[in-house]
């Protein structure tokens, strides 16, 4: 019977991917899950999911990530070393995590700053253009050691139009599990990239393509049959899971994505990203060329 119903729920999804609702003006349009929306109908749809989900956030990535998003998250941070080739004495990196709201890359960052390299002058801004996020945020920092403290700020911007953020000012620009919700994800990139100093970088971390497909029949029957119905017994909130998993399908696969970030004047190293866990993730990195004019 459970089986049934899981096969009922995501032939229904599908059903719904393969007749999008349509607008209805000459509005300029995007997708928000399987729905044609417009772009400014998107934005505030977006806010209310992530309002709805804000204070169990953990609890609705460890769904979407089959409870790994933690090693994820972890690894992330391990690659990217933030606060190497600093000094005690120097200014440390100047860091940026948007659609950061509940922290929970920021904190990572500057604890591999400061007790793997040293560089207790690296801080960071955490942004989100959600306030329920941020709040959630500022609560769990009143848990770490960075709390009240210079090293640890917090934005409510939209990352299309980072009008706060001075250019070439950037050491490094995170984004985890939030670009695939963006309204104009190009237009991010090229915010990224303008607020970013020469040779800084731009690392995501965003769920992704899986490469097996077994592996991939698998977990979009666990996606669209599971989530949904958990985020209904769990949360109380069926809609807010449904678009989540329907915004990872229609988030661009690795190859176009790293497309995207080359296009916004990104430098890519190597093929562009790293695989986790089968593709159900990726790390997308760009580094914005030292030759850029100032």
């Amino acid at each position: 019977m459970a089986m049934m119903l899981l096969n009922a729920n995501f032939s229904t999804t599908r059903r719904k991917a393969d007749s999008p609702a349509q607008p209805t003006n000459h509005e300029r349009t995007t997708h928000f899950g399987y729905e044609t929306v417009a772009e400014a109908e998107k934005e505030a749809r977006v806010a209310g999911v992530f309002s709805n989900v804000a204070a169990s956030y953990d609890t609705m990535n460890d769904f979407m990530s089959l409870g790994i998003h933690r090693l994820w998250k972890d690894h992330f941070v391990r690659s990217i070393n933030p606060g190497s080739s600093s000094s005690p004495s120097s200014k440390g990196w100047t860091m940026l995590d948007i659609a950061g709201g509940t922290g929970d890359i920021a904190f990572r960052l500057l604890d591999h700053a400061t007790n793997i390299n040293a560089s207790p002058s690296s801080t960071i801004t955490i942004s989100d253009i959600n306030p329920s996020m941020l709040s959630e945020g500022r609560k769990r920092s009143l848990q770490t050691s960075y709390a009240n403290s210079p090293r640890l700020s917090f934005l409510v911007a939209n990352a299309e139009r980072l009008d706060n953020i001075a250019s070439n000012s950037i050491d490094l620009y995170t984004v985890a599990f939030g670009i695939r919700n963006f309204t104009n994800k190009e237009k991010a990139l090229r915010e990224a990239y303008r607020v970013l100093k020469p040779g800084g970088v731009f690392a995501c971390l965003e769920f992704s393509g899986v490469t097996n497909p077994l592996f991939d029949a698998v977990y979009k029957r666990w996606s669209f049959g599971a989530i949904p119905l958990i985020g209904q017994l769990v949360a109380g909130d069926r809609a807010s899971y449904q678009y989540l998993v329907e915004s990872i399908d229609k988030f661009p696969k690795q190859e176009e994505f790293r497309d995207m970030i080359k296009d916004a004047g990104f430098l890519v190293p190597g093929k562009g990203w790293e695989d986790l866990t089968g593709g159900i993730a990726a790390i997308h990195k760009g580094i914005k060329p030292v030759e850029e004019d100032l």
